[in-house]
């Protein structure tokens, strides 16, 4: 059920926060859910569309010591490395999890001809502002 609602809101275009520092890359990240847990006080749960132009790549990066996250490709394919392990490609319907502190060193399109779109979905510590940040390799 929660994988429909945040499915419908990522094609609905919900209203958005934008983060446009990874629009170089050819990644456009955008906030489409955020909500405080009514049974788990201080978290929230957020929801962010990433959408990739063909050939997109996101910077390698971690996120929010408080975030665990799932993903799940919405479209075309998505290549993904976490903490050094191999890179796996994701299809779209696929989904993966991350944990707090976990270093995304790959995300990125697997298609150089079409786009592609993942939805994750943060429970994350509701004061926290900053869901990633990107690091050097």
């Amino acid at each position: 059920m929660i994988k429909v609602l945040f499915f419908a809101l990522a094609l609905a275009g919900v209203s958005t926060i934008e983060a446009s520092a990874g629009e170089v890359h050819g990644d456009k990240v955008t906030v489409v859910y955020d909500h405080p847990l009514p049974n788990v006080p201080g978290k929230s749960m957020k929801g962010v569309l990433v959408e990739y132009a063909p050939g997109g790549t996101s910077s390698g990066h971690t996120h929010a010591n408080s975030a665990f996250i799932y993903a799940t490709v919405l479209e075309g394919a998505i290549r993904s490395q976490v903490n050094g392990g191999p890179i796996i490609t994701y299809r779209a319907g696929e989904n993966f999890s991350e944990y707090p502190g976990d270093r995304h060193g790959v995300s990125e399109n697997a298609s150089k001809t079409e786009r592609a779109r993942l939805l994750a979905v943060f429970v994350v510590d509701t004061t926290e502002t900053e869901l990633t940040t990107p690091f050097e390799d």
